[in-house]
């Protein structure tokens, strides 16, 4: 399972990045991705230090200022630290059945919002409005929510408390990943980061989904433990500095 979460993950970053005018592309057996969270190698078997070298220069020539490499605990990262990379944080996978974690049809938290374009995001984080394009592509893969501190039919102003995304590829395994979910902390503890976690997970069910994966932070463990994911194994990642 921990091999189709790796799957699903790399998915995720070549179709986010095809998305927004980015690019994905093999090296030998090294897969990169370069989109809005720069530049990536994805879960390789093995390692070589000169293909490592060989991205490398390509974020130079890029101008990526950060460069990630996302691994399962069995490979060996020589070749990593040869090239400047230093140990970064773990992966910690967790699954579950979509039947247990996707809404029923009438339990509905009015403070979520499935949306293909928004105006939630301004100043410093007015590109994170290009990645709904990844929501608006067809046939529909992705999907995005948005959390409101109250729900549309009050009578006072919204204000914005969090989003998620959920990806399903179609792959054979029925496997749908959930990313980049985070309810701001100001807004915490209300059930809204279980809305939203509900939320994406019954969109993907019903384009055909029947697991979820996702990476937990410290953090999400408990929100996702109490969902109903368990977890399933572990990875870690490796970052390069270019500046």
């Amino acid at each position: 399972m921990v091999k189709e979460c790796e799957r699903v993950q790399t998915s995720w970053f070549r179709a986010r990045a095809e998305a927004l005018g980015g690019e994905a592309w093999d090296d030998g057996a090294l897969t990169w991705t370069d989109g809005p969270d720069g530049l990536n190698l994805m879960f390789p078997g093995e390692l070589d230090t000169s293909a490592v070298r060989r991205g490398v220069q390509e974020a130079l020539a890029r101008g990526r200022p950060l460069v990630g490499a996302w691994l399962s605990t069995g490979v060996d990262p020589s070749a990593l630290r040869e090239c400047g990379f230093d140990r970064g944080w773990p992966i910690r996978w967790m699954a579950a059945s979509l039947a247990a974690v996707a809404a029923d049809e009438g339990d509905v938290d009015d403070r979520i919002e499935l949306q293909t374009d928004t105006l939630d995001y301004d100043g410093e984080y007015a590109d994170y409005r290009d990645q709904l394009a990844l929501a608006r592509r067809e046939p529909q893969v992705a999907w995005y929510a948005a959390a409101y501190a109250r729900p549309a039919s009050s009578d006072r102003p919204r204000r914005f408390a969090g989003r998620a995304w959920s990806f399903y590829d179609g792959g054979p395994n029925g496997v749908a990943g959930v990313f980049d979910m985070e309810v701001w902390p100001r807004f915490r503890r209300r059930g809204l980061g279980t809305g939203l976690l509900r939320t994406v997970c019954s969109a993907a069910r019903r384009a055909g989904a029947a697991q979820a994966v996702l990476n937990a932070t410290d953090e999400g463990r408990l929100l996702y433990g109490t969902c109903g994911f368990t977890p399933i194994g572990e990875g870690i990642t490796w970052w390069l500095h270019l500046r």
